[in-house]
């Protein structure tokens, strides 16, 4: 076809449009009002936004707490200089997702913008969620019919993650889907992003899962120094009970055999005083590993600086009504425009 053909054809088709003009107009109102009238159902819900920057994972002073064990004859303590983390900043984004972080939130306390909401997160999200009509009336026909009723009461702090209910999944992957974690891979910040239907439990969802974040990554980096710290503990204790009692049994005996001039009594005295010797000795050096592994715990805390805080929103991040009824206006209106010169089309590309 060509071009005078084709134009000839196009001002017939416009033509046709114009003939229609009342059937546009029909379908561009009621598509306009139904659209919004249905946007309007769904909840509307806000957004909060943490940022903040891990300190590294590998420790910088490592190699001065080498060099201090190193000082006062500890070589074993060196390999408290290696550190691998297994839980980089690429990994929290799956963290976050998992159930045995997600389970740290169900008791956290909330409290809804108009303060007559006050209960933990999970029954927050089983009983105060809002949703749009066809959905509610989908859950109570699926409901209605289902065997399996859900319990009511606090059963926050009785969840088991290893053999959830359907019901609680659902609770899981809902909370799942309303807390998102992006990392930048450049500079390992980390940006936090809660959705929810009211913009003060956002706020608190999004600042306390940045809590128990830190809480976790505290937890893991400083486990293996914790373990250390206590068994040195434990160990300089009952050195230090050791040699006291052997200090004491020392004393005792010396004082009790003063003017004795017998060898036997002067040899049990030196065996006395070497083996208390030998237990302060121990205790001594228990002691200082003690300390330095209570210096390795402290340098095993990673320090984490917010860039952002959680903050209350003021605005609603959506749906967006008016653009989603308009959205759906020009998607009607080319529908129209396709179910009217579907003929002319076809007769023109085909």
């Amino acid at each position: 076809m060509n071009n005078k053909n084709t134009m000839t054809a196009l001002e017939g088709m416009l033509k046709k449009m114009l003939r229609y003009k009342k059937v546009y107009g029909i379908v561009t109102v009621c598509t306009f009002i139904i659209s919004y009238l249905m946007v309007c159902s769904v909840p509307r819900y806000y957004v909060s936004e943490v940022c903040l920057a891990p300190e590294s994972s590998g420790l910088s002073s490592s190699g001065s707490l080498g060099s201090m064990a190193s000082m006062v004859g500890l070589g074993s303590l060196g390999k408290f200089g290696s550190n691998i983390d297994a839980i980089n900043t690429e990994i929290y984004p799956n963290l976050l997702g998992s159930n045995d972080f997600l389970i740290k939130l169900m008791t956290v306390e909330v409290e809804n913008s108009t303060k007559d909401v006050k209960c933990d997160y999970y029954t927050y999200m089983r009983d105060k969620q809002e949703t749009a009509w066809w959905s509610a009336a989908i859950k109570g026909i699926v409901g209605f019919f289902s065997k399996n009723k859900e319990k009511s009461g606090d059963e926050a702090k009785g969840l088991n993650i290893f053999k959830l209910t359907k019901d609680q999944k659902d609770i899981f992957d809902n909370i799942r889907d309303n807390i998102s974690c992006s990392v930048d891979r450049k500079t390992d910040m980390v940006t936090i992003v809660v959705k929810d239907q009211d913009p003060v439990v956002c706020a608190t969802i999004a600042d306390q899962t940045c809590k128990k974040l830190q809480e976790f990554i505290v937890d893991y980096r400083t486990k293996k120094a914790r373990i250390d710290y206590e068994y040195f503990k434990k160990l300089c204790g009952e050195a230090k009970q050791k040699y006291e009692k052997a200090r004491q049994l020392y004393g005792s005996y010396s004082d009790a055999n003063m003017d004795v001039l017998l060898e036997s009594y002067k040899s049990k005295v030196a065996d006395m005083e070497n083996d208390m010797q030998l237990k302060y000795n121990m205790y001594t050096s228990l002691n200082t590993q003690m300390q330095m592994a209570q210096a390795k715990l402290q340098e095993s805390i990673p320090a984490f600086t917010t860039i952002q805080s959680a903050s209350v929103p003021t605005k609603p991040t959506g749906p967006k009504r008016v653009s989603s009824a308009v959205l759906c206006v020009f998607l009607a209106f080319f529908i129209t425009t396709f179910v009217i010169l579907r003929h002319d089309i076809k007769a023109i590309f085909f």
